[in-house]
């Protein structure tokens, strides 16, 4: 059911350096949001390369920033080789000003940086809390090892700021399954802001059909953006290789961030091997999961919410550097019975690994683990918008204070 909303604006941030997770999450929450409430307009901040490869229902746009992509070791390049980073980061931060001062939204979320890249938000989100915007922080339910977290914070203080920025902030798991702060010396008043508002369901966008859509029996071997995809991509295949009773057909998709020296070389390694089938790219991912028969994943946290949603049996082999993200997650759920989890030093034995993709279309799927499946991140978001929403002018003093 929709309601009115007289001219509401939602502006979104999402730094993308690396993968398509932030912009995923981020189209997935405002298109949630617009379906159920008329008049509302939402605008994302992105800095995703391919930004724009994805289809926004109206009343959604993206505003594309100058690219920084973020290499394996964890530093970062402007994309633009002539430009350098410094001024790219410069263009980022006015652009990202500018677009607050036209737009005047009257929610700002930001995803996971809280002061956004190097800093680049900083200035925006002092702009808009002397204007009355609400200002929001969305936490991935797991951000990295507690250690590797708090040193990357400390250095900028961030507790502190988004303590005195933020009016709350969204955890987007349920409180059960994990504390993305856990391990760090949170003060009492940010606490008081977090609200764990559960996984994001996703759901198969209507009338829309991936022109790589299947009705066989296929499992789905995803490595999300594909930047450091590679080498979950190669188990599969050497597995296929090393055991000719393995004869389920599999969908690989590569991912548009994969560097095209591994797509090559896999693309290549795939046709030889009959029961394979190597796409590099598909902007409905929801389909293909949908229609699998399980999924073979790294486990980042688009992907892990479509698992749940479309309750598929997974085998989840995590990226375990320079993040420990994915492997906590991997854990987490394999411990619960949600998942299968092999870590990458177990996926790289071919005969490990035949063994993991022969059980997997026979594993139970999550539903079926006895945890809990609560997937009410999207409604629970819409009811939380539509009351500050609905209170506009005082709805300052209520943010937070449920």
């Amino acid at each position: 059911m929709s309601r009115r909303l007289e001219d509401a604006r939602i502006l979104m941030y999402s730094h993308d350096t690396f993968g398509l997770g932030h912009l995923r999450r981020c189209r997935a929450i405002a298109h949630a949001l617009v379906e159920d409430y008329r008049g509302l307009n939402i605008l994302i901040i992105s800095g995703a390369t391919i930004a724009g490869a994805f289809d926004y229902r109206a009343r959604v746009d993206f505003v594309k920033i100058p690219s920084v992509i973020k290499l394996r070791n964890g530093e970062y390049t402007s994309l633009a080789s002539h430009i350098d980073l410094h001024e790219t980061l410069k263009m980022r931060e006015s652009s990202i000003r500018h677009t607050a001062e036209t737009f005047q939204p009257d929610i700002f979320i930001v995803d996971k940086e809280p002061m956004g890249l190097k800093g680049e938000v900083e200035d925006t989100l002092a702009y808009l809390k002397a204007r009355g915007t609400v200002l929001v922080l969305g936490l991935r339910e797991i951000m990295d090892a507690p250690h590797l977290l708090e040193a990357e914070w400390k250095k900028n203080s961030i507790m502190q700021k988004i303590d005195q920025y933020y009016d709350s902030v969204w955890v987007y798991g349920p409180p059960d399954f994990y504390d993305p702060l856990i391990g760090l010396d949170v003060p009492a008043s940010l606490r008081r802001k977090m609200d764990f508002v559960g996984f994001l369901q996703r759901s198969v966008s209507r009338g829309k059909t991936s022109i790589n859509a299947r009705k066989d029996n296929y499992i789905l071997v995803t490595t999300g953006g594909g930047g450091d995809g590679s080498d979950l991509v190669h188990d599969v295949m050497n597995a296929y290789e090393a055991d000719p009773t393995l004869t389920q057909k599999a969908l690989v998709v590569l991912g548009p961030y994969m560097p095209a020296a591994e797509r090559a070389k896999l693309v290549q390694k795939g046709e030889a091997i009959p029961y394979i089938e190597v796409i590099e790219f598909d902007n409905h991912m929801e389909e293909l999961i949908d229609s699998a028969t399980g999924v073979v994943a790294m486990g980042g946290y688009n992907t892990y919410c479509e698992i749940l949603s479309f309750d598929k049996p997974a085998l989840i082999v995590p990226r375990v550097k320079p993040r420990e993200e994915q492997l906590l997650r991997a854990q987490r759920a394999s411990e619960l019975g949600l998942v299968d989890m092999l870590l990458p030093e177990q996926s790289v034995d071919p005969t490990i690994m035949a063994e993991a993709l022969k059980r997997l279309p026979s594993r139970q799927p999550p539903s079926k683990s006895g945890g809990n499946m609560r997937l009410e991140g999207l409604d629970h978001i819409s009811q939380t918008v539509g009351r500050w929403i609905d209170g506009r002018g005082s709805h300052l003093s209520l943010v937070g204070a449920e």
